[in-house]
C-alpha cells in the first residue's frame, strides 16, 4: 500500500473505475465501447423514477404535462443508504429495477463496479451537456472515462460556515477565517459557556468534505487497481485538528440532526456549523427562534488567503441497468436537471441546490435570505462551489467505509483510541472489503 499519493487527475480515474468494473462484473470491456446506441423507442413510453426528494412528484407533473408520449411515474423511498440503494441492487439483479434512480455521488462508484448503470453517453444531447453542469459534478458522473456518462448531475453540497453573527459581535470575538483562528475562537466561546460547533461522529462524509477541502484523497488508482489511503498527511492534519478540539472539550458530540442537536442551535449553544448549502434550511427549520441572527462565511482555511472549499453531499439521476427505454430516460434526466422551472420547483419543494450552472440565474438564489439577516448567502455557496477540487474520487464501498470509520470515531469520543486510529482501522477494513469483492487493491 502506498504511504501517500497526490491528487489524481480525472483521466487517471477513468481507467481505474473501468478496470474495477471489469474485475467486479467479469464481462465488462472498454468503458467507451459499453455505450449503447440509445435509439428512441417506438410508440408511447412509460418510465419509473425512484427518489427520496420531497415534492418530486409535483416536479415530474410538469414533464408529464408537456410530454404525453413519455410519462414518468415517481416512486418514493428512504434515503439511499437507508434502503433505496439495496433495493436498487436487488431489483437490478431481479431485472425489475426502475428506469431511473436517484444516486448520491459517493454511491455511484459502487453501482458502476457492479454494472448497475446504463452508459447513456450516446443518448441525444447527453455528452454535449457537460458544460451545463458544475465541472466537478460532471466528473463524478463520468468517472473521467472517455465516451461514458453514467448519470446526470442533480444537486451538490458546497460547504461554507454558518455562524451566529449576533453572538460573535456581542462577545467581541472575531469571526474565524482560518482553522487556527477557529480553534482560538473555540476556546473563547467555551469561556462564554457555549461550543463553537458539534463534532458529528456519524457524518463521515462530512469529515471527508473536510479532507477534500484540505486537498486530500482517500481513493485513487494506478491504472490496474485501487489505492486506499484514509491516513494521508491531509487526512491526518484534519483528524489531529478535530482530535485536539475533542480532547480539550471545545466541541460538543451530540447526535447530528437529533432534537437535542436542533435545540442546541435554537438555544445558542452552538455558534457555528461548517456545512453544505442544503444546511441553510436545516438550520432555519431546526432553530426557528434564531431567525435573523445567522450569517454565512467561507469555510475557514488551512492557510490564510486561500479559498478552498469542501463538498458534503449531492446526488445524480441515473439510468439503471436494464431500462428498456434509456433514450427517453436520459431525455427526462436531462430535463429534470436543466429545465429552469423544474430546477426552481425542486429547490422550492425539495431544497435541492442544482448542479446546473444555470441555477445561478434562478430567483430562489437571488437576493437576501431573511433567516440570515437578509444576507445573499447563495453568493457565498456559488463561490464555494467554484472552489471545490474537481478531482476528488470516491471508492466503491463507501457505505461500509462510513460505518467502520464512524464506529471508530464513536470509540475515540468515548476515550478509546483517536480519530486517526479510526481512519487507520477503516482503511484496513475497506481494503478487506474490496478484496472480498474481488476488486483489485494495492497493498
Amino acid at each position: 500500500m502506498r504511504a501517500h499519493y497526490g491528487k489524481v487527475t480525472a483521466a487517471f480515474a477513468i481507467s481505474a473505475l473501468a478496470l474495477t468494473g471489469c474485475s467486479a462484473g467479469g464481462d465488462s470491456t472498454d468503458a467507451g465501447a459499453e455505450a449503447a446506441a440509445c435509439e428512441a423507442s417506438e410508440g408511447p413510453v412509460e418510465l419509473t423514477f425512484t427518489t427520496w426528494v420531497p415534492g418530486m412528484d409535483q416536479v415530474v407533473e410538469l414533464w408529464n404535462e408537456e410530454n404525453p408520449d413519455i410519462q414518468v411515474t415517481v416512486q418514493t423511498g428512504p434515503n439511499g443508504n437507508s434502503g433505496t440503494y439495496q433495493n436498487f441492487f436487488n431489483q437490478i439483479q431481479a431485472g425489475n429495477a426502475p428506469d431511473l434512480g436517484q444516486i448520491e455521488y459517493d454511491a455511484l462508484p459502487n453501482f458502476r463496479v457492479q454494472d448497475g448503470l446504463e452508459n447513456i453517453a450516446e443518448c441525444e444531447n447527453v455528452a454535449g451537456s457537460a458544460d451545463q453542469f458544475v465541472d466537478w459534478t460532471w466528473g463524478q458522473v463520468t468517472f473521467g472515462e472517455e465516451g461514458s456518462v453514467y448519470a446526470i448531475p442533480q444537486d451538490s453540497g458546497p460547504m461554507a460556515m454558518y455562524y451566529r453573527a449576533d453572538l460573535f459581535e456581542e462577545a467581541g470575538i472575531e469571526v474565524p477565517t482560518t482553522w487556527e483562528e477557529y480553534a482560538a475562537a473555540a476556546e473563547q466561546i467555551k469561556a462564554e459557556g457555549a461550543y463553537i460547533t458539534n463534532f458529528p461522529k456519524t457524518d463521515v462524509n462530512w469529515f471527508a468534505g473536510m479532507v477534500w477541502q484540505n486537498g486530500g484523497q482517500w481513493f485513487a488508482n494506478d491504472g490496474e487497481s485501487w489505492d486506499v489511503n484514509l491516513t494521508t498527511p491531509e487526512s491526518e492534519e484534519v483528524a489531529t485538528y478535530w482530535q485536539d478540539l475533542l480532547s480539550e472539550d471545545l466541541v460538543s458530540t451530540l447526535p447530528s440532526f437529533s432534537d437535542e442537536w436542533n435545540a442546541s442551535f435554537n438555544e445558542g449553544e452552538q455558534w457555528t456549523w461548517v456545512s453544505a448549502v442544503w444546511g441553510a434550511t436545516t438550520l432555519s427549520d431546526g432553530a426557528p427562534d434564531t431567525a435573523g441572527k445567522w450569517a454565512v462565511a467561507p469555510m475557514p482555511q488551512w492557510e490564510a488567503d486561500t479559498q478552498n472549499a469542501g463538498n458534503w453531499g449531492g446526488s445524480s439521476t441515473a439510468v439503471l441497468k436494464g431500462s428498456e427505454h434509456p433514450a427517453e430516460a436520459a431525455q427526462f434526466a436531462l430535463w429534470l436537471n436543466t429545465d429552469p422551472e423544474a430546477l426552481a420547483l425542486a429547490n422550492e419543494l425539495g431544497g435541492l441546490y442544482p448542479a446546473a450552472k444555470s441555477a445561478a440565474d434562478l430567483d430562489a438564489f437571488a437576493g437576501g435570505v431573511e433567516f440570515y439577516g437578509g444576507q445573499e448567502i447563495y453568493d457565498v455557496f456559488a463561490e464555494a462551489s467554484a472552489n471545490v477540487d474537481p478531482n476528488f474520487t470516491w471508492g466503491p464501498t463507501m457505505t461500509q467505509t462510513y460505518t467502520d470509520v464512524s464506529d471508530g470515531f464513536g470509540a475515540a469520543i468515548g476515550g478509546s483510541g483517536t480519530l486517526m486510529d479510526a481512519l487507520a482501522d477503516g482503511q484496513q477494513k475497506t481494503i478487506d472489503a474490496l478484496k472480498a469483492q474481488s476488486i483489485p487493491v494495492n497493498e
